[in-house]
């Protein structure tokens, strides 16, 4: 198992660890900041740097077997040896923009009253998909709320319910084609106070605010019922 330092500090940059397992173009570590693709949300990209300086560039992070995290490097690379202590380090300014994304998904949720039957994000765009008639979607009425929301400057907090309180309450679930891994007791979640609560092992920023100025850039159809409400950063 890998000890997911992100979870408990979203802001953390790098952190210290050993390596645990190495395959061709994979390495294990026994802690990591880098956040794993999964919910949407991209793997982090960085580096791995060692004692003596080498360097080993980090391509993507992906969640692998019995609970670790994959770090993808080039297949050509050198590989460390078990046991080598390394600095783990994300690109901060990659992760923070998916980070302000992130969050800002979630205001989207709060501002479009519908079931979420898909989404994705990365570091200059995000999308989220809703099983909605078309008419319903007006870009300038969604682009005026979400920055009032992201104006108020509300803080964004991690907590936790159990499985049997997210069992007995489904309507916390807002995306369709994503459930929340449960079997653990307890199953994260993020909440924005009178905003949004829903089940979440992403990374968020701590204020809304910091999220910054959005633009809707894109309404589309995605299928029948599908329409795809694509955001940027007003910049």
């Amino acid at each position: 198992m890998t000890e997911l330092v992100f979870r408990d500090d979203a802001y953390a940059r790098e952190c210290d660890a050993v390596v645990v397992s190495t395959a061709l173009g994979r390495i294990v570590l026994d802690r990591s900041v880098f956040y794993p693709t999964g919910g949407g949300q991209p793997g982090d990209t960085g580096a791995l740097v060692q004692a003596g300086g080498t360097v080993i560039d980090v391509l993507g992070t992906v969640k692998g077997e019995d609970d670790t995290i994959v770090h993808l490097v080039d297949e050509a690379a050198k590989l460390p040896a078990v046991g080598t202590h390394v600095t783990a380090r994300i690109d901060w300014d990659r992760r923070h923009r998916v980070m302000r994304f992130h969050t800002a998904l979630h205001l989207l949720c709060a501002v479009v009253a519908a079931p979420v039957t898909g989404g994705r994000m990365s570091e200059d765009k995000a999308h989220l998909d809703f099983d909605i008639d078309m008419d319903q979607l007006v870009a300038e009425d969604i682009e005026s709320r979400l920055n009032a929301l992201v104006a108020a400057d509300t803080a964004v907090e991690c907590g936790a319910i159990s499985d049997a309180e997210l069992d007995a309450n489904p309507g916390l679930v807002k995306t369709m084609s994503v459930q929340p891994p449960r079997g653990q007791g307890s199953v994260r979640t993020i909440e924005i106070p009178g905003v949004d609560l829903q089940p979440c092992g992403g990374t968020h920023v701590r204020q809304t605010a910091e999220i910054g100025a959005l633009k809707v850039v894109k309404i589309r159809s995605e299928g029948k019922r599908n329409r795809r409400v694509t955001i940027a950063f007003a910049e």
